[in-house]
């Protein structure tokens, strides 16, 4: 499939560049997958349209501060020329963690990356966090290993000293607001470095309507990666290679999940994240002979969902709107057919929706 056939025109002030004053009052476009037939509402009718036995599935991962802002100190290994020495030590550096390995060591795109050699370290704060470069990858990836100089863990360090992610698309800085609202009601497992955004319309309100429905609840987790807003780059979606990111399924999850599809009871999956988990899950039950169509446990999420997958798990599914010519868009396309999803974003163009992670979402039923 050519990128080009996901492409759509977005005026740049509908790209959303803060969130509304209240987490549930984004608009919400209705879309009926089978019969293409759009409906404008609000969030906060979203239970509404709950026929209440429904099982929503969350993901739970927290977005860490990922951003970092240090100074070089030099390759301890060398002894560097004084002109370097002066270099180092008053050089910035942008740590952007991208991928927890082990606690104190990450995989991060470093910026500027071009001078940032094997032994290269860096120091933040006052000197409490150091970080040293001991590996590098592609695409600009750099393996770093972080030492604490206190008695506060990497972790504890990063929280402290780091900054939101926000998207690339967003053109301001973080700002404290940013802690909170960048984070879903339900984010407890840390790791991830972009927020699962379907999930940030939910208040606790939202959700205990939703359970008065007679709707059940559960949750995985998948830490989102900053390949969620890498571009695809190939002329065709296909040659395209797909980001991989860490997931797991709990036992309890698991059952509930296992349950909904014996009892014939639509899963309705909030994020896309949620859809490449259990479509990831269900298709290594089904590669490995399970006779259940999923299993608990942890993985790394590979799928890559296209127009033309055989959905196994998700019958409905909330979302945010996505960028053109993306992976996200591909995966909405796939679930709803392009062209419903494609008409559906040129509605919502027409009736200014806010789109991208602070903006409005779709439920596609």
């Amino acid at each position: 499939m050519r990128v080009d056939e996901l492409d759509y025109l977005l005026p740049e002030e509908l790209i959303a560049q803060r969130p509304l004053e209240r987490r549930d009052a984004s608009r919400m476009l209705v879309v009926d997958r089978n019969t293409g037939a759009l409906e404008d509402s609000f969030f906060t009718r979203f239970p509404d349209f709950l026929r209440g036995d429904e099982l929503l599935v969350f993901n739970n991962a927290r977005v860490i501060p990922a951003r970092l802002f240090g100074k070089r100190t030099g390759v301890h290994s060398q002894k560097p020329s004084r002109k370097t020495a002066r270099e180092h030590l008053t050089g910035n550096v942008e740590v952007f963690l991208t991928r927890k390995l082990n606690p104190d060591t990450w995989e991060a795109l470093v910026r500027p990356g071009r001078k940032m050699q094997v032994g290269e370290r860096v120091i933040f704060g006052s000197g409490e966090l150091e970080a040293e470069i001991i590996g590098r990858g592609e695409l600009g990836i750099r393996t770093v290993r972080f030492a604490s100089h206190n008695a506060l863990s990497t972790e504890q360090h990063v929280e402290k000293l780091g900054h939101v992610p926000l998207p690339p698309y967003i053109h301001r800085p973080d700002e404290t607001l940013d802690r909170e609202r960048y984070q879903t009601v339900l984010a407890r497992e840390a790791g991830a470095v972009a927020a699962p955004t379907a999930g940030l319309h939910f208040t606790p309100e939202i959700l205990e309507r939703i359970r008065n429905r007679g709707c059940d609840i559960c949750e995985v987790t998948l830490d989102v990666g900053l390949g969620t807003f890498q571009p695809v780059h190939t002329e065709t979606l296909e040659a395209h290679q797909i980001h991989k990111e860490a997931y797991e399924i709990s036992e309890e999850a698991a059952d509930k999940i296992l349950q909904a599809k014996r009892q014939s009871r639509p899963v309705l999956a909030v994020g896309t994240t949620v859809v490449r988990t259990l479509e990831d899950a269900a298709a290594r039950a089904q590669a490995n002979g399970k006779a259940e169509c999923l299993a608990a446990g942890r993985a790394e999420a590979e799928i890559y969902i296209l127009p033309g997958h055989a959905f196994r798990i998700i019958d409905r599914l909330l979302t945010n709107f996505h960028l053109p010519k993306s992976t996200l868009l591909a995966l909405v396309s796939a679930f709803a057919g392009q062209e419903n999803v494609l008409a559906a974003y040129r509605h919502a163009v027409e009736q200014r929706y806010r789109f991208y992670s602070y903006g409005d979402c779709m439920f596609i039923r």
